[in-house]
């Protein structure tokens, strides 16, 4: 199928004929160039109507796309579309095959190739900390999730909204939008998770009264106020669920001299974790290699000690939540007295967090309804909102 695409400067005209997408896309970004050297008038065409020079024609292909929006996140990316929901639920991980580059595995069937893997196929984790560690990795990861979620259609370049932690740098910006452009992006917005969570919560965000909300994530911990649509006061720790499996698993390496994997340490964590005594005692059977005898060895392990073993790294999201109360304006303290504080993030289904929490502030405490999917649920709303979107954008 031939596409005639023309676009009229001044009295020049720049005819091109594209075969594919990719040809449009480039004979549009062509004549884009020439309206910028050239152009007096703006872009016209068919029907002679103008658009303002500015305009990227890459944006005529979001009239085909549904927009997106992405929690790209340490342990799971949420990919919600537009009039359809959330479509993409899986894990951040991709298998690599060493000897071509060919990526293997994506989502749940990669992250069940972690630690199973042979010498010439590798699982990686591109996002460490809630930022990206591996550029080229994201990016075929964005690109994967991205086909998947408008079922394979090469011809889309959707608008993406994406979640970021909120003391993300320049440089880690930049990766996270570069990595979305690669993936065929046609306009990349950023919010701060924290923010998206908020909205993704049903918190009354836009009054001007306070809201505090603690999103504990896979790799970070965002702890906000918000106000009147903005960040009156937020920090981001790297503390959070990835911490948390690796302390259950330095805990029984030392205590009980057995190596066991990443997934085991998280089944651990969902299972039997906790923060606060639990009303019945936990117990679970787990597998691993015995790192004296060098067999494989099964123990039984209690819930008192898997909360021993996260004390340190619960106490660290303890203490941000109280710096947060300690600098938050006291007309909003008042706010939050009433309202209590919002919890949110795969982290927060810890068990009896909620409760260690509520003993050491004193605030009521809520759960979010959906804490796996705030972040991405909240910027999904932003997508039909581009008035709030252009308040809170970080860009």
């Amino acid at each position: 199928m031939n596409i005639h695409l023309t676009v009229s400067v001044g009295v020049a005209t720049l005819p091109d004929v594209a075969a594919s997408t990719e040809g449009l896309i480039q004979a549009a970004d062509e004549a884009m160039y020439h309206v910028k050297d050239h152009g007096k008038n703006g872009i016209l065409y068919r029907g002679q109507r103008k658009r303002g020079a500015d305009l990227s024609l890459r944006s005529l292909f979001s009239l085909f796309s549904s927009d997106l929006a992405i929690d790209l996140g340490t342990a799971n990316t949420c990919v919600y579309a537009r009039g359809k929901g959330i479509v993409v639920n899986e894990p951040s991980i991709v298998a690599i095959n060493k000897v071509n580059g060919r990526v293997e595995a994506v989502g749940k069937d990669a992250k069940e190739m972690l630690g199973r893997t042979p010498g010439n196929i590798v699982a990686i984790k591109p996002m460490k900390d809630g930022v990206i560690a591996d550029f080229e990795v994201t990016e075929k990861m964005l690109t994967y999730f991205i086909k998947k979620a408008h079922n394979r259609n090469v011809w889309v370049r959707p608008r993406i909204v994406i979640g970021v932690p909120s003391e993300i740098t320049q440089v880690e910006k930049r990766a996270v939008k570069d990595s979305a452009y690669r993936a065929k992006a046609s306009e990349v917005h950023l919010v701060e998770e924290a923010m998206a969570a908020a909205i993704g919560a049903g918190m009354p965000i836009t009054e001007p009264s306070g809201n505090m909300i603690v999103d504990i994530g896979g790799g970070t911990t965002d702890i906000a106020v918000i106000s009147l649509a903005g960040i009156v006061y937020s920090k981001a720790v790297r503390v959070a669920g990835n911490e948390m499996d690796e302390a259950i698993i330095q805990y029984i390496k030392k205590t009980y001299n057995l190596l066991i994997g990443e997934r085991t340490a998280e089944a651990i964590k969902m299972e039997i974790g906790s923060a606060y005594p639990l009303e019945e005692r936990m117990t679970m059977e787990i597998k691993g290699r015995h790192l004296i005898e060098g067999v494989p060895k099964t123990i039984t392990i209690t819930d008192e000690e898997i909360r021993e073993a996260l004390a340190e790294t619960v106490n660290v999201i303890v203490d941000a939540v109280r710096v947060a109360l300690e600098r938050t304006p006291p007309e909003l303290s008042a706010d939050i007295v009433d309202r209590g504080i919002v919890l949110t993030g795969g982290g927060s289904m810890l068990k009896n967090l909620d409760k260690r929490l509520r003993e050491e502030t004193g605030l009521p405490l809520a759960m979010a309804e959906d804490p796996l999917s705030s972040v991405v649920l909240g910027a999904g709303k932003m997508l039909s909102d581009f008035n709030l979107l252009r308040k809170i954008s970080i860009d």
